[in-house]
């Protein structure tokens, strides 16, 4: 999350943050990614775009280790994780905001937070805490606050710190504008765009909102029923009407 911090675990010093190369995956019989190939550099972030159903959440599952794939490889810094649990994978430097924000309801916002930082040492959680906490102001005035009894856009907020509690190289974030206020995602993508400043993280968004998530990442990729169809600057894919409405259903 700052500059200085130490290097990805099992970084071989030169590869990407995360290389994908045919990946299918599903749940069952049902395969729902077919042959999905993408790339992240160091540092970079890019968003995965897409109308509903078109595969984004579990492409951002079969990454995190939530979903294992049917073929294909995930490789993290060098290093091949396909097939590792969820929690291999957030100590691999993983973090994930899944679309359902998953906090435990009946636990403390702050333990929420504690509990992203199970795996790290504690100097450098309470750092993580600290920066947490400046990010998101409105949690260091819950601490005490029961995760259930949040208002949702709370609940997107601690969901995101919790992940950052967990100091990832990598962070998957999906959907984070889905049934919030106006004014509560621009307090999450105020956040996101100052991570993004400091660097120290590659970052994927996936985002049914293109307008907003093109505003933020540098590159993107279009998937369709499963497949990725378009992919390259988020500049360029902005000024393209035509993609966006035979895509990205807007």
């Amino acid at each position: 999350m700052t500059p200085g911090r130490p290097g990805p675990r099992g970084d071989d010093g030169n590869a990407p943050a995360l290389e994908v190369t045919d990946l299918h995956a599903g749940y069952g019989a049902l395969r729902v990614l077919h042959g999905v190939t993408m790339t992240v550099r160091r540092n970079e972030v890019v968003g995965v775009l897409g109308a509903n159903g078109a595969g984004k959440t579990t492409l951002l599952r079969a990454i995190a280790g939530v979903v294992r794939p049917q073929s294909g490889a995930v490789v993290l810094h060098g290093r091949t994780v396909t097939g590792l649990p969820d929690h291999a994978m957030t100590r691999a430097g993983v973090g994930h905001v899944p679309s359902g924000r998953e906090l435990f309801p009946q636990m403390s916002v702050e333990d929420n937070l504690a509990m992203g930082a199970i795996a790290v040492d504690a100097v450098r959680a309470a750092e993580l805490r600290t920066r947490v906490l400046d990010l998101f102001p409105a949690l260091g005035r819950m601490l005490e606050r029961r995760a259930g009894a949040l208002s949702g856009g709370e609940q997107q907020m601690l969901a995101f710190g919790r992940a950052l509690m967990t100091d990832p190289t990598l962070l998957l974030l999906d959907e984070p504008s889905t049934g919030l206020a106006p004014a509560i995602v621009a307090a999450l993508f105020d956040a996101l765009r100052q991570l993004i400043a400091e660097g120290g993280m590659s970052v994927i968004l996936v985002e049914q909102n293109a307008g907003l998530a093109l505003q933020v990442v540098e590159r993107a990729f279009v998937l369709r029923q499963g497949r990725i169809v378009l992919s390259g600057p988020a500049a360029e894919l902005g000024d393209d009407a035509d993609l966006v409405a035979a895509y990205l259903g807007a």
